[in-house]
Parts: C-alpha cells; sequence; structure tokens
C-alpha cells in the first residue's frame, strides 16, 4: 500500500478517445505513476481537481465540449498551483505556448511534432522542470514550411481560418486593409495557394495555426 500511495497520480483529459486511450497507456505503463482519471473535457477536470488529489494533469487544448484546455488549465494552477500541468496538442499552434507560460502552465507537449517522447515531459515536469518545445513545428504547407512565414503571416493567417474579413482582420491586427492584401498575396506566392479560401482551408486542415475564436469555441 505504501508503493501505491507514493505514486504520482495523473489524471488524462482529451475528447479524443484514441489520444486519452494512447496517454492513458503511458501512465498505467510506468511504474511510478498511477491513472487516477481519464476525462474527455476539461470543464470535468476543474471539477475533479476541486474533489480529489491530483499531482500531474495531461490535457489537450482543443475540447469540443464546453471550455478548452488551456482555459481549463489556467483555472487549475490558479485555484491549485501546486498541480504540475502539461498541456498538449495536435495541431502547430504556437501562440498557446505564450498564454501557457504566462499562466503558470509547467509543460507544453505537441504531439505530433515534439522530438521529446511523453514519459520523458512527464519525469521532467515531475522533477520540477519547465518543459516548452525549443523551435515551432515545421510544417509542410504548399511549397513552403510553416518556418518559411513570418509571425505577420501567421497572424493573418489565423484570422482567415476563422472566416473574417480583410476589414476585419485590419480591424483586429491595428493594420491596413492594403497591407492585409498585400500578406495575402505574399503567402500565395509563397506556398503556391490560388485563393483565400484554399489557403484557409488547407491551413485549418493541417492544424498549422487556430484562431482564439475556435479554440474558446471548440468547433
Amino acid at each position: 500500500m505504501e508503493q501505491e500511495s507514493s505514486k504520482v497520480r495523473v489524471v488524462v483529459v482529451d475528447d479524443q478517445n484514441i489520444s486519452r486511450g494512447f496517454f492513458e497507456m503511458y501512465v498505467r505503463a510506468a511504474a511510478k505513476y498511477e491513472l487516477a482519471a481519464g476525462l474527455r473535457t476539461a470543464r470535468e477536470s476543474v471539477e475533479y481537481v476541486d474533489n480529489h488529489d491530483v499531482d500531474l494533469l495531461i490535457m489537450d487544448v482543443m475540447m469540443q465540449d464546453g471550455i478548452d484546455g488551456l482555459t481549463a488549465a489556467e483555472k487549475i494552477k490558479k485555484n491549485h498551483p501546486g498541480i504540475k500541468i502539461i498541456l498538449t496538442t495536435s495541431t502547430s499552434e504556437t501562440s498557446w505556448e505564450e498564454k501557457a507560460r504566462a499562466a503558470g502552465i509547467e509543460s507544453f507537449w505537441y504531439k505530433e511534432y515534439d522530438e521529446h517522447g511523453l514519459l520523458e515531459i512527464m519525469d521532467r515536469t515531475m522533477a520540477g522542470e519547465s518543459v516548452y518545445p525549443s523551435d515551432a513545428p515545421n510544417v509542410p504547407f504548399g511549397k513552403v514550411t510553416r518556418a518559411d512565414l513570418t509571425e505577420r503571416e501567421l497572424e493573418i493567417l489565423r484570422e482567415l481560418t476563422a472566416s473574417l474579413t480583410n476589414e476585419e482582420i485590419a480591424e483586429k491586427l491595428m493594420i491596413s486593409v492594403n497591407t492585409v492584401k498585400r500578406h495575402i498575396q505574399n503567402i500565395m506566392e509563397k506556398t503556391g495557394f490560388g485563393s483565400r479560401l484554399e489557403l484557409a482551408a488547407n491551413a485549418k486542415l493541417l492544424g498549422l495555426v487556430v484562431s482564439d475564436k475556435e479554440r474558446l469555441n471548440g468547433d
């Protein structure tokens, strides 16, 4: 019994059954960890940690039902600062890293692109490290890769996936409409895509960028 109580109690939160099962398998296979719960929604995780002892939370950012993982993690870290959190995502959206750092989230792991395995991230996080990727995921996008796009171009692309007009993008980013048009034209020339619709559709399909609207709405 003493050995069991000394294990790190882990909660896994992911609304995709395959991903959640993958995380749960890793936890069960590791000698020093025990699976406290596998949850389907971020909202459940907020309620769960209020009523149970949890040492480590592994949670996906994008959720289909209720609040997203980043919002839930911010709430949990505020109310339970002792719980260590690893946020995960299958997209290559990098803007969440900054938000997670600001909220005091210990670690961030890209499911598809990180060179380090989940167990290593878990061990390092529990050892007191804050583990974030050193480089952005390098995802192919048309004739180029994500790394070939500037931060401003990625911002424009992020808003395109939210179906914003040029005028709405200009207002949100506080730049001129002509500047928005120029950036979109530059992105099309770089990637080889023929229209803003094609740009947005492929960016969304690849998970290249994700707008805050999509993250918060869970679509």
